[in-house]
Parts: structure tokens; C-alpha cells; sequence
């Protein structure tokens, strides 16, 4: 069989994944970063067979294979901004996680904290994840430390932005009115500068939802301050 005659073989979601993100903002820009963020995978009804996931309780870490089902295109482009440069140098697309992509199709490394036994199947409990709530999952492989990971590897432009932090303010009134459960999930995405990178006005109002609330903030001198918060009906 020649190499236009083979059959290229369809992909399929194999499960979703439900986090505190109903939108794309204030989502982490990469996958084990804020380790306070907690997820369930709920799998489709054809992959909720337990013998799929024999095993799987021997690794701390996985693989997620995933669609940017909020970055759909039906164009590309050989070149994007990375946020993280200030939206203003241009990077190849191969050379970076963009999610504008010719197939929208992400990679994170999310820790494993177990399965639960519902009346979906068996779901798998996971942390640090870096998606939005309803992301269809392609795949999930095992995380190997003694192979994934490559101590002497060269992070690029990304290790060169990596240790960047704000200082938050956010009074203990409207941290309250978050999940006690969330607070600190909360605190640390916006440690990480929710905000696209070109965008430094200290006059700006920005919000985003995460776990049944709309948080309000703005930034002066590397210091973010909340000043609202409210429950989303």
C-alpha cells in the first residue's frame, strides 16, 4: 500500500476534563505550575474500561494530550508573539506552546492524586493543571522522571521569563468569599500575572472566573490588588 492510499486514522477525545476555569483568562501558561489547582478527567463511555488504567497508580505524574477547543482556526501561522516577551517578538510557532497551532493540540505534565470510582466510570483526580473546564483530553500517558525529565536541557526565552512573580494584595474580606478550599489556588494564579504581558496599565481594571466567582484586580509596580469579588449566579 502506498503512502497516499493508507488510511490516516481518525483521533477522538477520550475523556474531558473539569477544572475551576469556565473561560481561557487567568488559566496557568503551563501545566504542573501551580500545584493548588485541582482537576477531575471524566472519561467518554467507550474508554470507561478499568483494564485501560491498570497500572496507572504507580506514576505521580502524567502526560495530558489535549485540544485547544477555545483556539479553533482554520488558518495558521509560521510565526506568534509569545505573551511572555511583551506581545511584541516574533517567535517561530515550532518554537513555541502557542495555542494557535496548524493542529490546536496541547501538552501538560499534571500530578496524578488518584481514582474514584463514580457513576461515570472511573475518574482520575489530578493537580496543576493548565486547562479550561471542558477541554477534550486525546490522551494520557504515564510522566517517567528518568526519561521526561533532562536536568541539562536549554529552556530558551521561556527560562529566561520563568522566575517572574507579582506581589498580590488580596484583602481578607473578599478572599473570603472564595471556597475556603480555593483561596490559595486563587492567590497563586495571580502570583503569576493572569495579564496578557503587553499590557501595563496601572488604570486597568482586569477579571476573570474561577471557582464560582468573578475576581476583579489591577496592577501598579509589579503589585496586583484585588478589589472585587463576587459569586457568579
Amino acid at each position: 500500500m502506498s503512502a497516499k492510499q493508507k488510511k490516516i486514522p481518525k483521533i477522538k477525545p477520550i475523556a474531558t476534563i473539569h477544572t475551576d476555569f469556565p473561560t481561557k483568562f487567568g488559566i496557568p501558561r503551563q501545566g504542573n505550575l501551580i500545584k493548588e489547582l485541582h482537576a477531575v478527567i471524566v472519561f467518554e463511555p467507550e474508554f470507561r474500561n478499568p483494564d485501560a488504567l491498570r497500572g496507572i497508580e504507580e506514576f505521580s505524574h502524567l502526560w495530558l494530550i489535549w485540544q485547544f477547543s477555545d483556539a479553533l482556526r482554520d488558518t495558521w501561522s509560521p510565526t506568534v508573539r509569545p505573551p511572555r516577551l511583551g506581545g511584541n517578538v516574533k517567535k517561530g510557532v515550532f518554537a513555541t506552546r502557542s495555542p494557535f497551532r496548524p493542529n490546536p493540540i496541547g501538552l501538560s505534565v499534571v500530578q496524578f492524586d488518584g481514582m474514584e470510582q463514580t457513576s461515570q466510570g472511573t475518574v482520575l483526580h489530578i493537580s496543576g493543571a493548565d486547562l479550561m473546564d471542558g477541554t477534550p483530553i486525546y490522551d494520557i500517558k504515564p510522566y517517567l522522571p528518568h526519561i521526561d525529565a533532562i536536568p541539562d536541557a536549554a529552556g530558551g526565552f521561556a527560562k529566561e521569563v520563568s522566575s517572574y512573580v507579582l506581589t498580590v494584595n488580596f484583602p481578607e474580606n473578599l478572599l473570603q468569599i472564595l471556597p475556603e478550599n480555593k483561596r490559595e489556588a486563587a492567590i497563586a494564579i495571580l502570583e503569576q500575572d493572569p495579564r496578557p504581558s503587553y499590557q501595563n496599565d496601572p488604570n486597568r481594571t482586569y477579571g476573570f472566573a474561577f471557582a464560582g466567582v468573578e475576581i476583579k484586580f489591577k496592577v501598579n509596580n509589579n503589585i496586583l490588588t484585588v478589589y472585587d469579588v463576587s459569586k457568579i449566579i
